[in-house]
């Protein structure tokens, strides 16, 4: 025998005899009556959580084996469980409105054997013979308190005559007078044998604190040869006393009064009567409690019967779907091999074939697909390859202007970070907000369907804000498949500048060839007809005008060889011869040249000490500091707080190597204007009247000889609006450096 069906059969046998002790318990009630169960049902009722815990013992031990195979990842625990659940589930539901119905039934049906009037006459009965007795007790202690009052009449006597006329009005047994402490001091009506009873300790304490109290005593016997015998009525009155006396001991009177026998019997009796109704009404609650234990119990016996029948009948159904559902699971896995069949002529045995020739077309289908994905991944490397190496920018965008694919080259040329927008709009990128519009423009400006669908503009864009650059775009666009488009551009600043210095150098030397040599016959025929003709006019006033004609011609002809020159020097800056240059005394040499405005406050100096030294050519760089100092003083000229601060400094590297030196030369003027600190570079732009605008294009040139970039910036308004700027400041900074050991510094010259 399996041991499946040795596990089913002990199962099957266990719930026989279960049921077997709950018919057993049912009969013995039956048979017994309701008075005499409880002698049977302590046993009876651990019998049968004996058996329950057997059978949960069961349940718990298959729930445990198939949450074990669920953990293990064994395939096919996942649809035994669910077909466990299943027949559980309809096992459970039937069963548990059956014991809802049998519940409320039970419930029901036991409460009705008890007939509630007779529990409320019984209530009324009890609650009416309490109130008549609280009823006499009072009127008892009216009277004593009444009686007593008058025994605190001043002359009045307290003898035993006095007492037994008073038990006479009073109608009762006995009349007694207590002192403080509840001794007996004239009483009347007692037994002669025991005497008057002293009265009990909380009954005195609540005449002292009340000034009168009762309690009615005999009531607590129960049904005996004569009901009410013993029944009766005590009061205590405290008696007022006469006497004005600080040291007088209270009195109390107590009366004692039989209660009426008919009266305490019929009390007697309700009592005894209710006592009897509410012990049955607690056998009633424990014969609910068995009805409902049992009802309980073949409801677990029924769910274990089911979730017993969902393992066995789920093995059996199970079997060809965990085969099927095998080769499933080898087919998501992505072994299309061969798949076995299930040998049956049935729906389920069609299925697996049809599965397994299903396999056989995916594994085909499957071979081309691969060749095809093999070679739309090379396209897509390709592809991909070229778009990173191209130093030109790529966007492609899709029909909803988001950012669709971005190449690295993008990134680099507009210094933002595209891949992180990719999926949102070119114009949510800081900083291109202005680019994004103009892009727009033009592709809304040459639609496809007018047979005008690519266009190429150049853009210039700010970078770095404010006190950035400027770079120029030359960007081109096309139309894609699908309203995509596409986005081509290139940073072209460097061509253009490089374009527009090549323009001026040539520029420089036509002037010098073609301007240059006639100044000179200029000047000397103008000089040579002031001396031919000054003598021969004989006006003074004649005399003048032909010396400041001469003059003015003889200025003008040296400010045009100042420029020729100025040029001429630009377009042939020879080349830097490169060697160790210490900064600071470079700065020392060229301050030199300016002692009058170092005197008057108008340049300082401040060095930073133990700066490495740099790889440039002498010559040129004190022609960049010279340029640079001067135009600083020129740009403060007129003002009587002007300053020019001229300060070298040098960034260090977190391991302590140099990173950057850096010469600025900060002024109080006016500021650059915005339309020259765009082109402020680009050779004769300038603000001065007198300038040539070749100073900064010097710098520039020279900078980049070095490897050194330049930077110029207003400074924020004084005010902290914005007003005009509180200055301008040049930058440089060199990042080229030698190995020699630097000397020491020479100090700079010390403003006045």
């Amino acid at each position: 025998m399996k041991p499946l069906s040795r596990w089913g059969w002990g199962v099957a046998l266990l719930l026989a005899a279960g049921m077997g002790l709950v018919l057993a318990f049912v009969l013995s009630l039956l048979a017994q009556g309701p008075t005499r169960y409880e002698r049977h049902f302590v046993w009876l009722f651990w019998v049968n959580v004996a058996v329950a815990t057997l059978l949960m013992v069961f349940i718990v031990g298959a729930g445990t084996r198939l949450a074990m195979r669920y953990r293990q990842g064994k395939f096919g625990s996942r649809l035994l469980l669910k077909l466990a659940g299943i027949f559980a589930l309809v096992g459970v539901l039937p069963g548990a409105l059956i014991y809802m119905v049998s519940y409320q039934f039970v419930s029901r049906s036991i409460e009705a054997w008890f007939d509630t009037r007779v529990e409320r006459a019984l209530d009324a009965g009890l609650a009416l013979g309490k109130d008549t007795l609280d009823a006499l007790a009072a009127d008892l202690v009216a009277k004593t308190r009444t009686a007593a009052e008058r025994l605190g009449e001043p002359n009045a006597k307290t003898n035993t005559l006095v007492l037994e006329r008073l038990r006479e009005q009073l109608g009762a047994d006995e009349v007694t007078l207590l002192g403080a402490d509840g001794r007996v001091l004239v009483t009347t009506g007692a037994s002669p044998q025991f005497g008057a009873d002293r009265p009990a300790a909380p009954l005195l304490k609540r005449a002292r604190q009340d000034r009168a109290a009762s309690q009615l005593e005999g009531l607590e016997d129960e049904i005996g040869a004569t009901p009410g015998s013993a029944a009766r009525a005590r009061a205590l009155a405290l008696v007022p006393s006469a006497s004005l006396s600080l040291s007088a001991e209270d009195r109390y009177l107590m009366v004692v009064q039989a209660l009426p026998r008919a009266l305490t019997g019929n009390a007697l009796v309700v009592q005894a009567a209710y006592r009897e109704y509410q012990q049955r009404i607690l056998a009633r609650e424990g014969l609910r409690r068995m009805y409902i234990g049992t009802l309980t119990l073949t409801l677990v016996l029924s769910v274990f019967g089911a979730v017993l029948l969902a393992v066995v009948l789920g093995n059996q159904m199970a079997r060809p779907l965990l085969m099927l559902a095998e080769g499933v699971r080898q087919v998501a896995a992505g072994d299309l091999g061969a798949k076995p069949v299930f040998a049956s002529r049935d729906e389920i045995g069609g299925l697996t074939r049809s599965f397994a020739d299903m396999t056989e077309q995916l594994g085909s289908a499957r071979g081309q697909a691969e060749a095809s994905m093999r070679q739309l991944d090379s396209a897509r490397t390709r592809l991909q390859t070229i778009l990173d190496n191209l130093t030109a920018g790529v966007i492609v965008f899709d029909r909803e202007r988001h950012i669709d694919t971005v190449n690295p080259g993008a990134t680099r040329i507009l210094r933002a970070p595209l891949s992180a927008h990719v999926g949102r709009e070119l114009g949510t990128v800081a900083g291109l907000e202005a680019f994004s519009d103009g892009v727009w423009q033009r592709f809304e400006k040459h639609q496809p369907s007018a047979g005008d669908g690519e266009w190429q503009d150049a853009f210039e864009l700010q970078q770095g804000g404010a006190e950035g650059h400027t770079i120029t775009l030359l960007v081109r666009g096309a139309w894609l498949p699908g309203r995509a488009r596409l986005l081509v551009f290139d940073d072209i600043t460097e061509v253009v500048s490089a374009q527009r210095t090549a323009a001026w150098g040539e520029v420089a030397r036509r002037l010098a060839h073609e301007i240059k040599n006639p100044l000179t016959p200029i000047q000397l025929s103008a000089e040579r007809l002031q001396h031919k003709l000054e003598a021969k006019l004989a006006e003074p006033s004649d005399q003048a005008m032909l010396v400041r004609s001469v003059a003015t011609i003889v200025n003008q002809v040296q400010a045009m060889k100042t420029l020729v020159n100025e040029f001429r020097d630009y377009a042939r800056l020879p080349a830097a011869q490169m060697q160790p240059v210490d900064l600071n005394a470079l700065v020392a040499e060229v301050l030199a040249l300016y002692g009058d405005a170092q005197e008057h406050g108008h340049l300082v100096a401040n060095c930073a000490s133990g700066l490495p030294w740099l790889r440039g050519d002498p010559t040129q760089l004190r022609q960049v500091i010279h340029n640079l100092v001067q135009n600083a003083l020129d740009a403060c000229t007129g003002r009587a707080d002007a300053r020019v601060l001229l300060a070298t400094e040098v960034e260090h590297h977190p391991d302590g190597r140099p990173r950057v030196v850096r010469l600025k030369v900060t002024d109080n003027g006016p500021g650059f204007a915005e339309k020259v600190q765009k082109r402020a570079f680009e050779p004769y732009v300038t603000t001065k009247s007198k300038g040539t605008g070749l100073g900064l294009a010097v710098v520039k040139k020279i900078a980049d000889e070095h490897g050194a970039s330049v930077r110029i910036v207003n400074l924020p308004a004084r005010d902290g609006g914005g007003g005009a700027p509180a200055g301008a400041q040049v930058s440089l900074s060199f990042s080229s450096f030698t190995e020699q050991e630097p000397r020491a510094d020479p100090t700079p010259p010390t403003p006045a």
